[in-house]
């Protein structure tokens, strides 16, 4: 798969600690005491040779998997760069695109993928099959056949086909991708049917990409005070939830970065319960309290790792929401958070496309520099 010409250059150029300022210490000098590193399949050069090769996928997916890690500006590093588009289902096209309207057309998404020095772009099957026959050749195309519309009302949590896997591979796609809403009403359902599509991927050679969500309005669990907790991002529901996915044969878990931890315990308080849980989780494999308060952040993605079959699934975090001024640094944080815990990579969308351009590449290699930078080190 050929890279851009824009990506020849991939000596790292942005100073990590400056960027980070009062958190750079926290992040960088932070040595982790939970699970020690060794016991993790860690990303490098020979992934696919020391890892993938020992499953049963065939040799179609390990070449594509490959493609994917050979491409963009972390070539041959095992770290990956993804920008994902598919926020004109999940969002609404209006409320994702109003900031630059430019990316109301998908070819400049892909182009944006391109000079950004990505390994892959993900969005729906419409929008990369708009422009197939003149890029799937130039960069893989991951594609998501399911989302959540939010145009029905009122609205609702539950992901609808939005293409087959045989679109997908005709149009030239490397990989696919799916979101599963573990803990909604409708996740056995998603479980069944995202199952039986990997499957298939797997049959045509394509990898699998898992958007590893939780959606319970039970996962907002009301504190003494009145105030209210939401634990849909906590390290022990969504390392759960990455588990999940593994083990339908996701080849790569998409998750978003820990916010907090102790779901188990609060949706186990006041006399209710739910699951099963063991507060080893918490003070031995995170980091935490017995309650699991606490827990540095990169403890608490580690769990996540740890759940990702202790990394032969690697963990790509999503870049999350743009907030304007300080979307650089809180994107170079995820990134040292996700490479230090262990992780593969970010995928990283509205931080990217809802600004201009030239800003958005400029983001994209400073979370690929976090990658490059050989001082930044596994914790």
């Amino acid at each position: 798969m050929p890279t851009s010409t824009m990506n020849a250059t991939r000596a790292p150029a942005t100073d990590v600690r400056a960027v980070l300022g009062k958190e750079a210490d926290g992040l960088l000098s932070h040595v982790s005491r939970t699970v020690a590193r060794a016991q993790l399949h860690l990303p490098g050069p020979d992934f696919i040779d020391r890892v993938v090769a020992q499953t049963d996928r065939s040799p179609v997916v390990m070449r594509n998997f490959q493609a994917i890690l050979n491409s963009g500006r972390l070539a041959g590093t095992g770290y990956m760069s993804i920008l994902p588009v598919d926020q004109g289902i999940e969002h609404s096209a209006g409320a994702s695109f109003a900031p630059n309207p430019a990316y109301f057309d998908p070819e400049n998404i892909v182009k944006l993928a391109i000079d950004g020095g990505c390994n892959a772009v993900a969005s729906t099957v419409g929008a990369l099959g708009s422009v197939a026959r003149r890029y799937a050749h130039r960069i893989p195309f991951l594609v998501k056949f399911n989302h959540n519309e939010m145009l029905t009302y009122p609205n609702i949590f539950k992901q609808s086909y939005f293409g087959s896997i045989r679109q997908c591979h005709e149009m030239g796609a490397l990989a696919v991708g799916a979101t599963v809403y573990f803990g909604s009403p409708d996740s056995r359902e998603e479980i069944r049917y995202v199952s039986e599509m990997f499957e298939q991927a797997h049959s045509l050679g394509m990898v699998t990409v898992l958007w590893c969500y939780t959606r319970s309005n039970a996962f907002k669990v009301k504190n003494p005070d009145g105030s209210s907790t939401d634990y849909h991002a906590s390290a022990d529901l969504s390392g759960q939830a990455n588990h999940l996915g593994v083990t339908i044969q996701a080849d790569i878990i998409k998750q978003k970065l820990p916010a907090n931890n102790g779901g188990y315990a609060a949706l186990n308080s006041g006399g209710s319960s739910y699951g099963k849980w063991d507060k080893r989780v918490y003070t031995g494999l995170c980091g935490s309290d017995e309650a699991g308060k606490g827990g540095h952040p990169i403890d608490l993605c580690r769990y996540q790792i740890v759940n990702n079959f202790m990394g032969r699934a690697p963990l790509i975090n999503s870049g999350g929401e743009s907030k304007g001024a300080d979307d650089l640094r809180d994107a170079v944080a995820t990134a040292v958070i996700n490479k230090r815990a262990g992780g593969a990579g970010l995928i990283s969308g509205r931080k990217a496309f809802q600004k201009p351009i030239k800003d958005g590449v400029a983001l994209l290699h400073a979370v690929q520099d976090v990658y490059l930078d050989d001082t930044i080190t596994v914790a």
